[in-house]
């Protein structure tokens, strides 16, 4: 599951230093320094032909890495950029100093981060200059010609939560200077990928995919997607239908061709031509394949492992030495070396991580290959055999706490780990080893939460539906162990949110009363309080959402794949205020806001005096005053339902009526709201967070 990428910004304040006058000259003049813990997500690779040593990785949500010793060092070569999400990397063959980027994240699932086009660098990333695309949300492949570096293709698969027209194929003839699109189906339909015939740069094909996220769920295939071939450089398209190809619809698609035989042509097809299971069909992982250029298919296996939740990963990777070795890239990592008759899954040790996304290969040494995937990125000079792994520091955090001590420890959950805490000085100069990290139960999403009193006592919430329902850990650091307290011991995962007695949504809120820190909150539908360590729960509330019933199915379209991600109805905000133990703000994903003043047993739904907010939006973060009990802050975010305009509230009388604060944020293409903090020293002092600015 994917995650954002989140800045920890500590300071140090007093009022005479702001009575002098505090302004950005000032805030420029910090510098953030990494403290932990270890990296994870790398979803684009590639290297030059030819040159062992030299690598690129593109991170989910932190940035563009290069190596030139072979992996033992990486520098980051993009902090300096607005977008630090990278969804595609290629190098031109015909002159390695020129590199491009694509950004953002076309492994779709609710929490993941949106590009704002594409980049250029002519040194080899010392320098990159953004060069167009801006609108196109997801940039999952580019091509660059062979011999010419000014004509790229690129596919764009667009931000996926609305019709959209920028996405298709876009082609560039003069470095990125001008773009056209040279491929649309239409407003529904992205490229999902895109090759290059090795023998002929004239003949491409792509992968168009119809595909809608919103925050209930993704709705993956429909008439749009299919296979595209041109054979004139992109100025003409034929969509490939019949000759054994499935019949319409299907969903994503991945292809991957090799020099050794450019006929060959491999084509992962999401097709949910499965078994039923709760009224959908199960994913397959079909593999076609052709050996004439296109013109005719043959389906080669049914095989879960290919493609197994086929509109989340889905790529493959053909050896250039043999054009019967295929890589498959999932959260396995399997290879057939029969043309994909026949596959294999590496086992863990052997394999170069798991939830693989991008793979590479020396066009001119086939032993040569580098696998970016959730552990980091993996170069082997061996076909294989052994892997030389690297976690680079761009670990994904949902949420970041800090405790009381001193020097205080910082406390998060991380994307593909568990709750884990880490030192913010190690005491013995600026480095803080990765050993000095450890977990604290819990898991990948969530919060990780100490208690202000106790701060060895740590509470996690992660991953509610991903196995059981709504789970939560209570911690002890003097032991290191930990206990599971969830409020619903059941199994969720999977079932569809409408079955559920508690929709516990993939990082559903937990907090410790500012009042007592024995009571405790964590929201599904309703409110949750526990004030005997989690050894029992009780209902504060009613349902505080619409309770949509049609927005509560399961998640996936052609192919299910729900855990708890796109669960929709579920409060997603929660805050206790400061000043007045019992005033208790929720706000839910479908856009609902409700009060109570009299600590959960009754409710005023306040959503009605928020002026000009449109429906269905996902009310973010709701922060309480530290100031005053009838003020309150909070953000609403319509990205999951194609809005981007940004909605920052204020209420200063228990939200009967609100102030909506967004003048001063400039107008961005796929920006949005995301959280906004008080000052806990200067009262009227503000902090917001957008999807690609702080202010």
């Amino acid at each position: 599951m994917r995650s954002k990428f989140f800045v920890l910004i500590v300071g140090l304040s007093t009022a005479p230093l702001f009575s002098q006058g505090i302004g950005p000259e000032h805030y420029d003049q910090l510098r953030y320094r990494h403290i932990g813990p270890v990296g994870n997500r790398v979803i684009s690779v590639a290297g030059i032909p030819g040159d062992p040593s030299t690598y690129y990785a593109g991170a989910a949500s932190g940035g563009i890495w290069k190596t030139t010793d072979a992996g033992l060092t990486w520098s980051p070569l993009f902090d300096d950029q607005t977008a630090h999400s990278i969804g595609a990397l290629a190098v031109a063959k015909s002159d390695d100093q020129i590199v491009w980027a694509g950004t953002g994240e076309t492994f779709i699932r609710s929490n993941v981060s949106i590009g704002d086009g594409i980049y250029k660098s002519t040194d080899g990333g010392k320098n990159w200059k953004r060069m167009g695309l801006e609108k196109t949300g997801r940039i999952g492949r580019i091509i660059i010609h062979p011999s010419n570096p000014d004509v790229v293709f690129v596919a764009a698969l667009g931000h996926g939560y609305s019709d959209q027209e920028e996405r298709g194929v876009y082609r560039t003839k003069d470095g990125g200077e001008t773009w056209e699109r040279v491929l649309f189906v239409d407003q529904k339909t992205g490229a999902s990928d895109l090759v290059m015939d090795p023998s002929n740069p004239r003949i491409l094909l792509a992968g168009m995919w119809q595909i809608e996220i919103k925050t209930w769920g993704r709705e993956s295939g429909g008439p749009g997607s299919g296979i595209f071939v041109t054979r004139d450089g992109g100025d003409t398209w034929q969509r490939l239908q019949g000759k054994g190809l499935p019949r319409l619809p299907v969903g994503k698609i991945a292809l991957c061709m090799t020099p050794r035989d450019p006929n060959r042509i491999y084509a992962l097809i999401e097709t949910g031509d499965g078994v039923p299971w709760h009224g959908k069909k199960t994913e397959s992982g079909e593999l076609w394949r052709s050996d004439d250029g296109g013109s005719t298919w043959r389906l080669q296996t049914h095989n879960r492992n290919l493609g197994g939740r086929s509109a989340y990963y889905s790529r493959c990777a053909v050896s250039t030495g043999d054009p019967d070795e295929v890589y498959f890239l999932a959260a396995s990592y399997s290879v057939t070396l029969d043309g994909g008759r026949t596959s294999e899954v590496t086992r863990r040790a052997d394999a170069p991580g798991w939830d693989h996304p991008d793979m590479w290969i020396d066009p001119g040494n086939a032993d040569r290959m580098v696998v970016g995937h959730d552990g980091g990125v993996s170069i082997s000079e061996n076909r294989g055999r052994s892997w030389h792994k690297t976690q680079l520091p761009i670990a994904q955090m949902y949420h970041v706490t800090v405790d009381n001590r001193i020097p205080y420890n910082v406390l998060g959950n991380r994307q593909d780990g568990p709750s884990t805490r880490g030192p913010s000085n190690s005491r013995s100069g600026a480095r803080i080893p990765r050993g000095m990290w450890h977990s604290v139960g819990g898991g990948e999403s969530g919060f990780a939460t100490p208690d202000p009193v106790d701060p060895d006592i740590i509470w996690s919430s992660a991953s509610g539906a991903g196995a059981r329902g709504g789970i939560v850990v209570r911690y002890d650091e003097r032991t290191r162990q930990f206990r599971n307290v969830e409020v619903w011991p059941e199994s969720t995962g999977g079932w569809p949110a409408e079955d559920l007695k508690y929709r516990f949504q993939w990082t559903f809120p937990l907090l410790i009363s500012p009042h007592d820190n024995n009571t405790v909150y964590v929201t599904s539908q309703y409110v949750h309080r526990t004030t005997d360590g989690g050894q029992s729960w009780e209902i504060l509330s009613p349902d505080l959402t619409t309770n949509d019933k049609s927005k509560q199915g399961i998640s996936g379209g052609l192919t299910p794949d729900n855990i708890g991600v796109e669960y929709c109805c579920v409060i997603y905000a929660f805050d206790e205020s400061p000043v007045w133990q019992g005033v208790l703000w929720a706000g839910s994903n479908d856009g609902l806001v409700h009060v109570s003043r009299d600590g959960g047993s009754n409710w005023d739904n306040v959503t009605a005096n928020l002026p000009g907010l449109p429906p269905l939006g996902t009310v973010r973060n709701i922060d309480a005053s530290k100031w005053d009990a009838a003020k309150a802050y909070l953000t609403v975010d319509f990205h999951q339902v194609g809005g981007f305009d940004p909605y920052v509230y204020k209420t200063e009388d228990f939200g009967r009526t609100w102030t909506k604060i967004t003048e001063g944020i400039p107008p961005s293409p796929l920006s949005y709201t995301r959280h906004i903090r008080e000052d806990p020293v200067r009262p009227g002092l503000l902090y917001l967070g957008t999807e690609n600015a702080l202010y």
